[in-house]
């Protein structure tokens, strides 16, 4: 079941999963040139750096794990994202496969709550918003409300299991921003 949006005056920070939210989702992407942000997803931010409100990215970045990237492969393609879509104040990834079990990588908490102390701000006052149920799960663990986009990969199941869903990301912080319900996919 859908619950309300937080109250603007809740919402301490924004904390956004990368591809698929923030930007296309380029698998395994080490190439800056690929980074395409989504539709919405600088005005988004521009309207919650407006507010004052902070906001951060947590990633799953597998790849470096896998042999498939490096960490400066995945830095320059942050930095590159973080140039197009105005500057995020945080930027925090977990390198681990999922196989390895790490507490960082979602959809555990340790990126959430991360984020949040690098805000000066308590995960519970946080907000993540994702494309798939492993997102608002790590926002769940870690106390923090999460909020489902989905998009082609979003699972059927994760968008009726989702507490809170919205039909892009514009649609996502503006809900949050005036304290509206959201509504299903």
């Amino acid at each position: 079941m859908n619950s309300p949006a937080p109250h603007v005056g809740r919402v301490a920070a924004v904390l956004f999963d990368r591809d698929g939210t923030l930007v296309e989702d380029v698998p395994y992407n080490g190439d800056p040139a690929r980074v395409r942000p989504l539709p919405g997803a600088r005005r988004a931010l521009d309207l919650l750096r407006a507010a004052g409100i902070p906001t951060g990215v947590v990633s799953n970045q597998s790849g470096i794990g896998r042999g498939l990237l490096t960490d400066t492969d995945v830095r320059r393609v942050n930095d590159r994202a973080n140039t197009l879509l105005g500057g995020l104040d945080t930027w925090l990834y977990c390198p681990h496969p999922p196989e390895a079990g790490c507490g960082c990588r979602k959809p555990r908490p340790g990126l959430v709550i991360e984020a949040a102390r690098r805000l000066g701000v308590p995960p519970a006052d946080c907000v993540v918003i994702g494309d798939i149920a492993a997102d608002v799960q790590a926002a769940r663990a870690a106390g923090a409300r999460g909020v489902l986009v989905p998009n082609a990969a979003t699972l059927p199941g994760e968008v009726e299991t989702a507490p809170s869903t919205a039909p892009d990301l514009l649609t996502a912080v503006r809900r949050l921003l005036t304290g509206t319900r959201g509504g299903g996919s």
